[in-house]
């Protein structure tokens, strides 16, 4: 749930300002698929080998990525700066964008609840901060183009803290299927990693790199990518 709610947090500044340069809000995205990136590796991928050995691993990679791919190319979603996806859809702008952030965010949220249902609550809670961290840029890069559109300052936080509330029903969900059927911890700490790699590289890294700022991305990916290591390695 701090997860979660870490994106509405990120979106406070919203309340103070219309604009953040597109620099800044790159180098952000970047420092977010830094995270992400550290937290699939290192708080995933290495504890699903330990587990589960390497072909369970290879197998929940596959299936996490085929998943989310499916999802998103048959759901309608839009994207602020690269446009709509998926089928066509009647549904307003906002609820398309509502729906992109959801299929973004329900990963992390299973990673989490995945983490934690192995029973190594340090680990989980180191993942859980790192997850918070990489949310709160994207709370921000919500809820700036929403006031672009003309949407009230508070409502644009409120549609910003709502996409990051389907963290929280991953997490249930991925604690419930891991506690109540061990032999699967491994597929499904795979699984949330093949995700999270999906949305890293379909999406954020070229989302980071559309208005000319790669080298600045990159430097923030490497950054989240230190600090999500630093974190699982030390309380981990």
């Amino acid at each position: 749930m701090v997860a979660g709610l870490a994106t509405g947090a990120g979106a406070l500044p919203v309340l103070f300002t219309r604009r953040v340069s597109h620099r800044i809000l790159d180098v952000m995205l970047g420092f977010a698929a830094g995270v992400m990136l550290a937290a699939t590796a290192f708080s995933l991928l290495i504890p699903a080998i330990e587990l589960g050995r390497i072909w369970i691993t290879v197998l929940g990679t596959a299936i996490g990525g085929l998943f989310l791919h499916l999802v998103d190319r048959f759901t309608p979603h839009l994207h602020f700066i690269s446009g709509p996806e998926g089928p066509s859809s009647n549904l307003r702008r906002i609820w398309l964008l509502i729906l992109a952030i959801t299929i973004h965010n329900f990963p992390e949220g299973l990673a989490v609840g995945v983490s934690f249902g192995s029973g190594d609550m340090r680990a989980g809670m180191a993942l859980a901060t790192g997850i918070g961290l990489q949310n709160m840029p994207e709370g921000l890069a919500v809820a700036l183009p929403l006031v672009r559109e003309k949407y009230h300052r508070r409502k644009a936080l409120w549609y910003a803290t709502l996409t990051g509330l389907v963290e929280p029903v991953g997490g249930l969900l991925g604690i419930s299927i891991v506690t109540l059927a061990r032999p699967l911890l491994p597929l499904g700490l795979a699984f949330a990693a093949g995700a999270m790699l999906f949305i890293v590289c379909d999406e954020m890294i070229p989302e980071s790199h559309r208005k000319g700022h790669e080298r600045d991305a990159t430097f923030g990916l490497m950054v989240g990518f230190i600090i999500m290591m630093v974190l699982d390695t030390t309380f981990g």
